[in-house]
């Protein structure tokens, strides 16, 4: 059932790398909406992380809902794979490929929920022709590729423009990137539902000391409530 409630989706790309089936079930148990993975290939972003065999070792430790990311290039010919390894979401990039319309197709096709995402750069007007196609557009408030970097407050006014083209379609808007309990209130305020946070929720915390994952997940939830009066 959809609902824009406020979701916390803290990115495991922040979590202790030896102990991932642990941090999954801490993080949850804590308050976590969502569990997102972060992809990366080392070519669409500077970076290198998980592939369909990761995602399905982490999928039996997933029981809320697992918000994969796919920020590679090319991506259609991986999304079978990442839907098999048990996603419940596959986000794609607009700026990934050539035919975006075909990718979340693809991803529609497997069954899976599908999102478009939108790099810094990349205008809200360029998602205006597959909104139905989409269950969720995200915003990237930093540039992809690596956790901890300081938020580009011109994705709030991003986040408007896609709130209003969206109007009553049952559609979330997420924000990926520097999202903590000072950036998040505005945020809501613009119309999105959904936040992923790395460094701002395991910042602090471990598996033996899982009530701090809690209390940031609290904070950040705090704020956004705050934020919708």
């Amino acid at each position: 059932m959809f609902d824009r409630s406020i979701k916390i989706a803290p990115s495991i790309l922040s979590a202790d790398f030896a102990n991932f089936g642990a941090e999954i079930r801490a993080i949850e148990d804590q308050g976590a909406d969502w569990v997102h993975v972060d992809v990366m290939d080392g070519h669409f972003v500077p970076n290198l992380t998980f592939g369909p065999p990761a995602v399905k070792a982490f999928r039996p430790h997933v029981k809320t809902f697992m918000d994969v990311h796919l920020m590679i290039a090319p991506v259609d010919p991986y999304i079978d794979a990442y839907a098999e390894a048990g996603a419940d979401m596959i986000t794609a990039h607009i700026e990934a490929g050539p035919h975006i319309h075909r990718t979340l197709q693809a991803i529609k096709a497997t069954g899976k929920m599908a999102g478009v995402s939108l790099n810094p750069g990349t205008p809200a007007e360029s998602i205006s022709e597959i909104l139905d196609l989409v269950d969720m557009v995200l915003v990237m408030s930093v540039n992809p590729g690596f956790g901890g970097q300081k938020f580009i407050p011109t994705a709030i006014e991003k986040v408007r423009m896609v709130r209003e083209m969206i109007g009553d379609r049952p559609i979330h808007i997420q924000v990926d990137g520097g999202v903590d309990p000072q950036t998040v209130g505005p945020l809501v305020a613009a119309g999105a539902d959904c936040f992923v946070a790395g460094s701002a929720v395991f910042r602090g915390g471990s598996v033996d000391k899982p009530e701090v994952y809690g209390e940031n997940i609290r904070a950040i939830r705090d704020a956004a409530n705050k934020a919708l009066g």
